[in-house]
């Protein structure tokens, strides 16, 4: 398995390690609750150095992303994101990915790490265009910071203004003496910076964020899901996949149909134009138990859904979970009956974003 440039960190520090998307990868330090608390009140750190980058360069680099990508790129600034889609032929989800508007002729692409290469493999057989397509995955190291209080944190290593870094913007300037690119982005539901850099000077900002900061906590992937979950954002093979398409997981603010000529642009325009057959919605249990991935959901005795993730919520602290139904069953306050095992529970549609932060 590979290991980023934070491994011995983690070690260091107690992490208990795992497998994930071939990289030995931290799923918790002390536990997943406590390190969701963290973010959620405080600040956490996550080492997320296994995410994939792919930069795309040239002069016709934004009519590829525009070919492969759901989400407008034409009226991008510079140092502006944007969230979207990479869509297969019959709309269903490549993996969702950021991409980050560096100029007219060099964008970074920011993709999930189980899909890298797949995505990299993806986009170079869609590139008819005058753009060249580089994975820079092993160049980048990358931490996390999330939380109410992260910028107050990361402010004492910088002169740079982080008040002024919009959400979903970048910026590259230096931070603790050396440079960074940093972004207002996150996958928590919190406020936070997604920071890239060299692997040891990621190394030396993580041990120093974690030495003197009392209250920040290490944080691992554990806790990544379980607020992620929360928040209502996707994660690659549960509430998008090959088989469903962005519009019927919720997230059709990040396709713009209007646009010309991406993959799968007909199959989408016609779901927005005729209607969803089914999508992803909310449930909360209401019977006593724990809804997982991969529970039938019934009606009448027939089988008309699946659950997708499924957690105790520690800030709600309630069982949830997130569900793909007809569109006549996904109303919300519907009951609907989950089959847990042997047992026969009832839950009630709801809407999938469990939880806002509130904006200050």
């Amino acid at each position: 398995m590979k290991k980023t440039a934070l491994y011995e960190e983690h070690i260091r520090l107690g992490a208990r390690m795992v497998e994930y998307a071939g990289y030995e990868m931290p799923l918790q330090y002390s536990s997943i609750k406590e390190e969701h608390h963290a973010v959620r009140n405080h600040a956490g750190v996550f080492d997320v150095s296994h995410m994939g980058e792919i930069h795309v360069l040239g002069s016709e680099a934004t009519d590829l992303i525009d070919h492969i990508f759901t989400n407008r790129v034409r009226a991008m600034t510079a140092q502006e994101i944007q969230y979207g889609f990479l869509t297969n032929e019959k709309g269903g989800v490549v993996d969702d990915l950021l991409v980050y508007k560096v100029n007219d002729e060099f964008y970074l692409l920011v993709v999930n790490a189980a899909n890298k290469d797949k995505d990299f493999a993806w986009i170079q057989k869609k590139n008819t265009f005058d753009a060249t397509v580089i994975d820079k995955s092993d160049s980048y190291a990358e931490i996390a910071l999330q939380g109410p209080q992260a910028e107050e944190i990361l402010q004492r290593y910088t002169e740079t203004d982080l008040a002024a870094i919009r959400f979903f913007t970048f910026a590259e300037f230096d931070i603790a003496g050396k440079s960074f690119l940093v972004s207002r982005t996150g996958y928590t539901g919190e406020d936070g910076f997604e920071i890239y850099g060299e692997g040891d000077d990621v190394k030396m900002l993580f041990a120093r964020l974690l030495e003197e900061n009392e209250g920040l906590l290490p944080t691992g992937l554990g806790c990544r899901d379980t607020l992620r979950f929360e928040a209502g954002l996707p994660l690659y093979g549960h509430e998008i996949d090959t088989d469903i398409t962005p519009l019927e997981a919720g997230y059709g603010f990040a396709v713009d149909v209007r646009k010309a000529g991406f993959i799968g642009q007909d199959v989408l325009k016609r779901q927005k134009e005729e209607g969803l057959e089914r999508k992803v919605v909310g449930l909360e249990l209401l019977d006593k138990g724990i809804l997982r991935e991969g529970y039938d959901i019934l009606h009448e005795g027939e089988t008309i859904g699946r659950t997708l993730s499924g957690y105790l919520s520690p800030t709600i602290e309630k069982p949830l979970a997130t569900a793909i139904l007809p569109v006549e069953h996904a109303k919300k306050g519907t009951i609907v009956t989950v089959k847990v095992r042997k047992r026969m529970l009832q839950a009630r549609v709801r809407n999938k974003t469990f939880y806002r932060r509130k904006k200050s």
